[in-house]
This record gives C-alpha cells, sequence and structure tokens, in this order.
C-alpha cells in the first residue's frame, strides 16, 4: 500500500532524513527476491519452478534408465527434455 506514495515529495524527503541505521534496518525487513528480481531481472520464482522441475526430470530419467548418470551423455539428455518442456509451455502460452 505504501508502494503508491513513494513518489510523493514528503516521502522522498522521509525518505533521505532518515538515519542509516533506520534506512538499514528498512532494507534488512524487505523481501529479498523482490530485491534480487530488481537488480537482476530474474524471477526467482520461476528459477525454483525450473530447478524442481529439472530435478523430477532427471529422477524419473534414473528411474527409467538404470545407471544413465554414469553416461556422457546424461548431461545432455537432460539438457534436451528440459528445452522440449520449455518449447511446449511457450507454444502452450503463445
Amino acid at each position: 500500500m505504501l508502494e503508491r506514495f513513494k513518489n510523493l515529495k514528503i516521502v522522498k524527503k522521509l525518505s533521505t532524513g532518515i538515519s542509516p541505521k533506520l534506512r538499514w534496518l528498512k532494507f534488512a525487513n524487505r523481501d529479498k527476491t523482490d530485491y534480487i528480481q530488481n537488480i537482476t531481472g530474474v524471477d526467482l520464482k520461476s528459477m525454483e519452478e525450473s530447478a524442481k522441475l529439472e530435478a523430477m526430470v532427471r529422477a524419473q530419467l534414473k528411474e527409467e534408465f538404470p545407471n544413465i548418470e554414469s553416461m556422457k551423455s546424461y548431461e545432455l539428455l537432460v539438457d534436451a527434455v528440459m528445452h522440449n518442456i520449455r518449447k511446449k509451455q511457450l507454444d502452450d502460452t503463445l
């Protein structure tokens, strides 16, 4: 709710007039994912979902093909499966 008022002059004056300790406390209490997303432009929630999906793909491949993780082409196969899944998701959204 307070985000709407962040551009007002009085709010800007108050934010610059606050002591460094209070600014640090304000920063420390912020949600870190929002800060990282603003700085990097990367959505961490989607990264977490992608990591979970990749873990599921790896588990399924290990279940269907025993000892596949020791093969040289294992990482290539995981990347290919992830690429196909993302491509299908992108096609479904368009």
